[in-house]
């Protein structure tokens, strides 16, 4: 299983932006998908999570300003990033889990910078 990541970029304050990511390879049902972020000198977090059946979790700092979607069709998922701040600069991965065998996947990442 294979995630590729595009979107990210440079962005002022109060901008927004929107990631992609596509899966290649065979994951099976159930399964999440999501994204996580890793600030500069911090440990990677989740920011958001979305299973195949529709269920979402957001993390705290991001609630009402991202949003995620995705196609099960195509294997695609999509964060939609909205009202930015300086304190989401960092590199952003999406990740999917098959939940049957609990294989973890990553992304390669992508780079946000929001400038103040």
């Amino acid at each position: 299983v294979q995630l590729q990541a595009s979107g990210g970029g440079l962005v002022q304050a109060g901008g927004s932006l929107r990631l992609s990511c596509a899966v290649s390879g065979n994951i099976s049902s159930p399964n999440v998908m999501g994204w996580y972020h890793q600030a500069p000198g911090k440990e990677r977090e989740s920011v958001v999570l979305m299973f195949d059946d529709g269920t979402k979790a957001y993390g705290d700092s991001v609630k009402a300003r991202f949003t995620i979607s995705r196609d099960n069709a195509k294997r695609t998922v999509d964060l939609q990033m909205s009202s930015l701040k300086p304190e989401d600069t960092g590199v952003y991965y999406c990740i999917a889990r098959d939940l049957k065998t609990t294989g973890l996947y990553w992304g390669q990442g992508t780079q946000v910078t929001v400038s103040s």
